[in-house]
């Protein structure tokens, strides 16, 4: 990805860099001993002098990942050389780990960029659960990831879910702000905790069939596996879910052979183009 600013103002590179183009400290320091910054389309060092309607050009390129690129399935939804967008299927991890260093999401990225050429990073600006499939947001460099996980802080990062449940919230729509905690004992897991961090979901109930339902989510907070627990906790677990859901409703997701979580992220809203 290339930034490009015309100045309007004089001062010395490095006053641009920090303010209108917004890069971190840590990144300027990288982009030097990297020889991305050009005035006019000659390189040059943060102490450079800018003029009035000079150029300056920045470019951002990662180095690959230390973990193994592979060609794997990718559905696109969204591309371009600031963002990338997928529809993650069930059953895929997000990212490698200490126990799993192939076969995730992040490899298959990683082996398309090296296949179409581009000099990017892995950077998920949202994240979904291994079940849990649907949209989710990656930025191609730390630039793009800063400026996106600031609006998703300032709470301008809307993200959509819909799940089917078994069982149907009471009232039908409103919000859910069971605090959440890690369960003793687990690495991973959750549970409701009166002591918990702040938890918030809005809901509404689009549907309902026989003791099911479908609802739509909105995560006003990101706490791990918020959505799973909520709907449990308000009585109307989510189908398939094999960690949080009542035995009643892991015996209807058998009977009716779902075999993941009936979780789905469709929409995620940005502030505004990046």
């Amino acid at each position: 990805m290339t930034l490009h600013h015309t100045a309007t103002r004089p001062g010395k590179l490095l006053s641009f860099l920090r303010g209108e183009l917004g890069l971190s400290s840590s990144l300027v320091k990288r982009l030097k001993w990297q020889n991305a910054l050009f005035l006019d389309g000659a390189p040059v060092h943060t102490d450079q002098k800018v003029l009035p309607g000079q150029e300056i050009t920045v470019l951002l390129e990662e180095a690959a990942p230390d973990y193994p690129a592979e060609d794997g399935p990718l559905s696109i939804l969204y591309e371009d050389e600031a963002l990338l967008a997928l529809d993650k299927p069930s059953g895929l991890l997000m990212h490698p780990s200490f126990h799993r260093n192939t076969g995730t999401l992040a490899n298959f990225v990683a082996g398309y960029y090296v296949r179409t050429g581009q000099s990017c990073a892995v950077h998920p600006v949202s994240r979904l659960d291994r079940d849990t499939f649907g949209v989710v947001l990656l930025a191609k460099n730390a630039h793009i990831h800063a400026a996106l996980m600031a609006s998703h802080r300032a709470g301008q990062l809307f993200k959509t879910y819909e799940a089917l449940t078994w069982g149907v919230p009471d009232p039908p729509a409103g919000l859910w702000e069971a605090p959440i905690g890690r369960k003793p004992g687990q690495s991973l897991l959750r549970e409701i905790q009166p002591d918990g961090k702040a938890a918030v979901t809005r809901y509404e109930t689009l549907e309902i069939r026989g003791g099911a339902a479908r609802l739509r989510l909105w995560p006003l907070t990101g706490r791990t596996h918020q959505l799973r627990l909520h709907c449990a906790h308000a009585g109307c677990p989510i189908l398939g879910d094999a960690q949080y859901g009542a035995a009643e409703a892991q015996a209807v997701s058998a009977r009716l052979g779902l075999s993941g979580q009936q979780l789905l992220a469709c929409a995620l809203t940005l502030p505004h183009p990046v």
